[in-house]
């Protein structure tokens, strides 16, 4: 009797034979071309363990020469107040205790409107350039020559999540790839043996939102952020088990890694397997060097001090902004840093509905100090160079006053600031009107501060594509253009 033929009908034969037709073809385009990636180069840190499967973060050529190869977000969770910091109002105090007239319908999230209410800090003009900040910020003060001031940035919602949402993935809705993903995904990493994209949140909690802030969406799972925590051990169960061998370990992730690539086989679409394949190779490495990585304890006295850790007020986002340094040292391509967690919303963000006062002067002495000791280190270690540093929050605050002390959500405008990679610091771009309620000269969109963080990164915005549903998907959507100011 004879045996059965195998058989395969003829749609999976086109679609396997054509997957590998387009893969050597691909592969052959790309060597013509002369963009195929080298293998990643063997990293220099003492202790990190070669892997034997390929990372999906080899270093990739940009568009175009870049002036960053890194970024540094700090992100201020809550919604700071820009007329309280950075952006000063003489008006308000002129016009204390009078309704803000003229501007239409006043939107507010929480109700309780009042009327305009003066900063209760005062600002002075530090540096060369003279900028004035509030004295809320005593340290950073007297690096405004190295910032550059984005006054007119403007949101598209009053929600906390939402507009989280789009300062991360460039859209209100969950579900879209973060900015670090898109970085990651354009670039790749310097350091095979660290993940590309680290997120560092507030050891009081999360942001809002949570995890959607650092997805990959639609994009390949591998592209989502890591969490290093900020308190205790930064990474959990990085040591393998007792007893266990090196080559015991090696053995046992080359075994899973076959078998996953089987199941990988039977189902391409699955990125999250492709994911898992990936984190188990970069678990395995991290274990030789992410030990060193995130060890403090090897910085010097004078180091720590400079970041504020010999301060309990200081000491949480320090050693946040300390980690951030000693990643990017090491080639980690995107680190994503939050200050203020849901442990307690009134108390433990920036969102200062009930007494602005207390609220920004509580938040302001746990960040001040840090954020300078990072910009002072990064630029004595010749990182700041080619480090790109974002600051900034969900929105603004309003002007006028809520209960007579606290200040609601307000999209309409927010400040923001860039040091590093070049960026011209001592200026001022763009402006709110005379009250800090709208956006007035050079409204600078969401889309236009992703398209140029990407440019800094040398990369084009409107290139930077991932096939999705039938589209070419952008972070900047069919939006965006970098601003000039900072990119010149």
């Amino acid at each position: 009797m004879k045996k059965p033929r195998a058989f395969v009908d003829r749609r999976q034969f086109l679609f396997e034979a054509g997957n590998g037709i387009s893969g050597l073809g691909l592969a052959w385009l790309l060597q013509r071309d002369g963009v195929l990636a080298a293998p990643p180069p063997a990293t220099s840190t003492p202790g990190c363990a070669a892997g034997s499967i390929e990372t999906p973060f080899t270093p990739k050529k940009p568009h175009f020469q870049p002036r960053a190869k890194a970024v540094i977000s700090l992100f201020m969770s809550g919604g700071v107040s820009h007329m309280d910091t950075f952006d000063p109002k003489p008006m308000l105090q002129k016009y204390a205790g009078q309704p803000l007239a003229g501007k239409g319908e006043i939107v507010v999230r929480q109700g309780h409107p009042g009327p305009l209410m003066p900063s209760p800090f005062t600002f002075k003009q530090y540096g060369q350039s003279g900028m004035p900040v509030s004295e809320l910020f005593p340290h950073l003060a007297t690096k405004v020559d190295q910032m550059a001031f984005l006054r007119s940035v403007i949101g598209r919602s009053n929600d906390h999540v939402m507009a989280s949402y789009e300062l991360s993935t460039g859209t209100v809705r969950m579900g879209s790839p973060s900015v670090g993903s898109w970085v990651t995904y354009g670039l790749g990493s310097e350091n095979q043996n660290l993940p590309a994209y680290v997120v560092i949140y507030d050891a009081r909690g999360g942001p809002f939102g949570g995890p959607s802030n650092w997805t990959a969406g639609y994009m390949p799972a591998v592209y989502q952020g890591t969490i290093f925590r900020s308190a205790g051990t930064p990474i959990v169960d990085l040591r393998p088990p007792e007893g266990v061998s090196d080559a015991q370990q090696r053995a046992r992730l080359d075994l899973l890694g076959k078998l996953n690539a089987l199941d990988e086989q039977r189902n391409p679409a699955n990125s999250e397997l492709a994911a898992r394949i990936a984190s188990y190779e970069l678990a395995y490495r991290m274990q030789g060097c992410a030990p060193e990585a995130v060890d403090l304890a090897n910085e010097s006295e004078a180091t720590k001090k400079l970041y504020g850790l010999d301060n309990p007020v200081t000491e949480p986002f320090g050693r946040q902004c300390l980690m951030a340094r000693r990643l990017v040292e090491r080639g980690v391509r995107f680190v994503q840093m939050y200050h203020g967690g849901l442990g307690n919303q009134n108390t433990d963000t920036w969102d200062a509905h009930e007494d602005v006062r207390s609220n920004h002067t509580r938040h302001a002495a746990e960040v001040d100090l840090p954020m300078t000791g990072l910009l002072t280190d990064l630029k004595a270690r010749g990182l700041l160079d080619d480090t790109l540093v974002v600051w900034g929050s969900e929105f603004g605050r309003m002007p006028i006053s809520q209960r007579g002390v606290g200040r609601d959500h307000n999209p309409g405008t927010m400040t923001m600031w860039m040091a590093g990679a070049k960026v011209k610091g001592g200026q001022a771009i763009g402006a709110s009107d005379d009250f800090g309620y709208k956006a007035e000269v050079q409204p600078i969109t969401v889309h236009d501060l992703h398209a140029t963080i990407l440019h800094l990164l040398g990369m084009d915005h409107t290139k930077l594509t991932y096939a999705y549903q039938g589209r070419r998907m952008r972070l900047t959507d069919v939006y965006g253009v970098p601003v000039p100011q900072v990119i010149a």
